[in-house]
């Protein structure tokens, strides 16, 4: 709790909101908690993991940050030991071109293209000694965002985190269990807009009071496509967090607080119960007694990014920080209930279960009454075996853009977003992001690669493997990339594709006679004439593990860069699961060559990958394989099977694409062989191909 209270008329006005918000969030009515008790946990909540696009991001420097530390101190939590805690990039709504970057320990920068960053105004400095950062990854100068016409009024907004024993203010709303902090947003009026460091006045308009020193107010922000008579034009948005405390109790799911909310007020009205902001209107809530009407959507965990597509109908989007499983983006429409701590995704939350492996469970079957909003796209934890389930597997969603710029073209109409830790890149259809689909959107991944062409990850881009990743978007629409770890900011230029080295100069065909191949075993291959037929499974053969039977093409040359289309079948019966086919490249001898392995199954090493035998056991080199699963089956059934391989020999580049997709079912970067002879073959099964045709340079 606060000390003891400020001016006492504020003090004792707030009491009766305290009392009352407090009875209605014991009292409130929880849809779904009747469980069905039989239900088995979901112990792989989303078993389709984000496939391979082949398209990779071009990134350059844009800007690197001073070292800063989160006062007051001392910081005992090594996530919180970072360069400087940049959290976001934004663009000045003004014409000057002048990009604002808030850091969580306390300082505001503004930066121009080509320049350093240059302090504009020191949050820390202004609330200390109750400003606070050392505590809680979220904690400190969370976020920044300026009035539509700042070029104007020179009206922006602040978040930042206070702690509650170093202040006498009391918080306007604040939790069951004790406060301990405080969010606190803050309106600023610039006296020159066109200045590079503040002056002017402030005024607090919203403070919160939070039990813990995780899930506060996230992002703050105005609607960008809301035009001059939009009614959404100057209205802010909040996102709050539950406060770390939702997994406990149904604080997420009580209209009567702020916790576990998107919030839509009006800055410039007066009709709230301070009186320092206004409630909207059209706010879902706004005449539901009891209800905040502050209230936009509910029940949410940790809201950390929001953001609207700047094209169609301007969908709102929300990244929603997951508890036990699963990361999800929502759609966000007023009066939406997520469902959090009742759900977590689309998928129950039992708060009760005494084992914690156990709180997912699946859906009940008369789920649909509760009105809950699911997910349009999501990733699970996908732990390792070992994984102890009561810590922390090291996920957390960070949401992004819908991509309408113009360097990206590849891109154009996706959301973009990815993970907080490890700084995985990832994207979505928009279009596939659809609010009442049984399925959610595919999620793709995305490379990188650096200025000079190196491919890259964003753990070496941020020299770091907790990456701490954000995103920035400018008034044009293109987007940036923030880390934590080393106070970097880089700027998507561009995009390539995988593998894409020159094979179109010249291209081998017709010959699938039998005298332009060398089969390991002769005798157990057919040559019809149109096809390659391994007609009976090989045998394991002495040396390093590697395929029992295949045939290498005697016809033409080596090959470096090189693309290889094919037809091909399993003909053994699709009861074995483990079946498979290979294309090989690379080869120079029975014990030097790569190739693609084409399989039913997908759950073992040694399947559904790709590989690279090099005088020792096959070594499986694919982007996919995550120790547990690899690509999503190649093949599952008998009917033929259209097949590409490139690779690429002077960047190691591989990519496998089947059925005409264009998406890469798999990918590679391996420059062990460089060259070699191609091939078609099995581990242990029989086999077909046809319609080769081998392009190269």
């Amino acid at each position: 709790m606060a000390a003891s209270p400020g001016p006492g008329r504020r003090a004792h006005s707030l009491i009766p909101l305290v009392v009352l918000a407090l009875l209605l969030s014991a009292l409130v009515a929880l849809p779904g908690t009747a469980l069905a008790a039989a239900a088995a946990p979901v112990t792989d909540p989303i078993p389709e993991r984000p496939a391979a696009s082949g398209i990779g991001l071009t990134v350059e420097e844009y800007a690197s940050f001073p070292k800063t530390d989160p006062p007051p101190g001392p910081v005992t939590d090594p996530r919180l030991m970072r360069h400087a805690r940049i959290n976001h990039l934004s663009e000045l709504p003004d014409r000057s071109g002048r990009k604002a970057v808030p850091d969580l320990n306390g300082k505001l920068y503004f930066v121009k293209d080509g320049g350093s960053p240059q302090v504009y105004l020191d949050i820390a400095a202004t609330f200390s000694p109750a400003f606070f950062a050392s505590r809680g990854l979220g904690q400190g100068f969370g976020f920044v965002t300026f009035d539509p016409g700042f070029r104007r009024n020179g009206r922006f907004y602040t978040v930042h985190t206070e702690l509650a024993s170093a202040t006498t203010v009391v918080p306007d709303y604040r939790q069951q269990a004790a406060t301990v902090y405080h969010g606190v947003v803050t309106e600023w009026t610039a006296t020159d807009p066109t200045a590079d460091t503040f002056t002017g006045t402030r005024r607090e308009i919203l403070r919160i009071g939070f039990a813990s020193p995780v899930h506060g107010i996230q992002q703050i922000d105005f609607n960008p496509t809301a035009g001059p008579h939009d009614r959404d034009r100057g209205l802010l948005y909040l996102a709050v967090g539950d406060g770390g405390q939702g997994a406990r109790n149904t604080e997420p799911q009580s209209l009567s607080l702020p916790h576990g909310k998107i919030l839509r007020i009006d800055p410039r009205g007066t009709n709230s119960a301070n009186g320092k902001y206004g409630l909207p209107a059209d706010n879902p809530f706004a005449n539901t007694p009891g209800a905040l009407g502050e209230i936009y959507a509910y029940g949410l965990r940790d809201p950390h990014r929001f953001s609207w597509d700047p094209a169609g109908s301007h969908r709102m989007y929300v990244g929603n920080i997951g508890q036990h499983a699963v990361e999800s983006v929502y759609e966000v429409r007023a009066g939406d209930n997520f469902g959090w701590s009742e759900r977590e995704g689309p998928f129950v939350f039992d708060k009760t279960a005494t084992d914690p492996c156990e709180q997912i469970l699946p859906l009940p079957e008369d789920d649909e009454k509760y009105g809950y909003t699911y997910p349009v796209a999501a990733y699970d934890h996908d732990p390792p075996a070992d994984w102890n389930c009561t810590s922390d597997v090291g996920r957390a969603v960070v949401g992004g853009f819908v991509y309408r710029g113009h360097d990206l073209p590849e891109l154009r109409g996706t959301y973009m977003f990815g993970d907080i830790v490890d700084g995985r890149l990832l994207f979505a259809d928009s279009k596939d992001m659809r609010r009442g689909s049984e399925k959610l959107a595919q999620l793709y991944d995305l490379m990188l690669y650096d200025a000079s062409g190196k491919r890259v990850t964003m753990r070496d881009l941020a020299q770091n493997t907790r990456v701490d990743l954000h995103f920035g978007r400018d008034a044009a629409g293109e987007l940036y990339l923030l880390s934590k770890a080393n106070g970097k900011i880089w700027k998507i230029t561009g995009t390539r594709e995988f593998a894409s080295c020159d094979t179109a100069g010249s291209r081998l065909t017709h010959v699938m006679d039998g005298r332009n191949w060398a089969p390991v075993t002769p005798s157990k291959w057919r040559f019809p004439g149109r096809e390659a037929v391994l007609a009976e499974a090989g045998v394991q053969r002495p040396g390093p593990r590697r395929p029992s039977e295949y045939a290498v093409l005697t016809a033409g040359p080596e090959y470096g860069d090189v693309r290889i289309d094919a037809e091909v079948r399993i003909d053994t019966p699709v009861e074995t699961t483990n079946r498979d086919v290979i294309i090989v490249f690379d080869y120079q001898s029975d014990t030097k060559f790569s190739y693609a392995h084409l399989s039913q199954d997908n759950t073992i090493y040694p399947h559904n990958g790709v590989f690279v035998v090099n005088d020792a056991d096959r070594l499986r080199i694919d982007d996919q394989w995550n120790g547990t699963t690899g690509a999503p089956p190649a093949i599952t059934d008998t009917a033929w099977h259209k097949v590409r391989v490139v690779r690429c020999a002077s960047t190691g580049e591989i990519t496998v694409y089947v059925d005409g997709s264009k998406r890469p079912l798999m990918t590679a970067v391996d420059t062990t062989l460089t060259s070699g002879r191609v091939g078609f073959g099995s581990f242990d099964n029989t086999g077909r191909l046809r319609d080769l045709k081998v392009s190269s340079p």
